[in-house]
């Protein structure tokens, strides 16, 4: 979807009106169809209603990416521990070391490099086996891409690497939950950090 795109990649800044209007005449599309995207994109927490409803890009104050990320850190700290508890951990270690990788490639530019990184935390999510925890993390991850793609810290990138998400994996496999855990949230820590440095 064109709109999507446009948003994700930081085509439209937070806060930016999103007319119909304006929208459905550069993409020679019905007024209609547009409506019906905006729709998708609110439910997916890109787009937020205005002033006088008007939808914008939605915009995320410094402290509601810290409280995004402390949910994100309760959900995915769960995974975690179900991963560590799973007989099914030395396959899931196997599955996250080949998502890693991606993160290694130095090649990719900003808006490939973030969805690696969510590949990584949504299959994290995925292994632990839980769908209720996965589908609540799935809503996040609008809010996700608007912040990172729209903070102008050039550090941003940095909790996106693979260095980064190694000492997860390697916390999972050595079996020990609490130490897992603890690796998770200084991994979120270190990107909030980086996240409202600018803000």
């Amino acid at each position: 979807m064109a709109i999507r795109s446009a948003i994700v990649s930081g085509r439209y800044q937070p806060g930016e009106h999103l007319g119909e209007v304006e929208i459905a005449t550069r993409l020679s599309i019905s007024r209609g169809t547009v409506r019906e995207a905006l729709r998708h994109l609110q439910q997916e927490g890109l787009v937020a209603p205005g002033a006088r409803g008007m939808l914008r890009v939605r915009s995320l104050s410094a402290e509601e990416v810290r409280e995004l990320f402390r949910v994100r850190e309760a959900l995915e700290g769960l995974a975690v521990a179900e991963l560590v508890a799973s007989p099914k951990r030395p396959d899931a270690v196997a599955e996250l070391n080949g998502a890693v990788d991606k993160l290694d490639d130095a090649s990719v530019d900003l808006a490939e490099r973030l969805e690696a990184d969510l590949a990584f935390h949504a299959l994290l999510c995925e292994l632990s086996g839980n769908s209720m925890l996965l589908d609540t993390w799935r809503h996040l991850e609008g809010p996700i891409r608007v912040v990172v793609m729209s903070t102008n810290s050039e550090q941003r990138s940095v909790p996106m690497s693979a260095a980064h998400h190694r000492p997860i994996i390697e916390a999972i496999e050595c079996g020990d939950a609490e130490a897992a855990v603890a690796v998770l949230k200084e991994h979120m820590a270190a990107a909030v950090e980086c996240l409202t440095a600018a803000g």
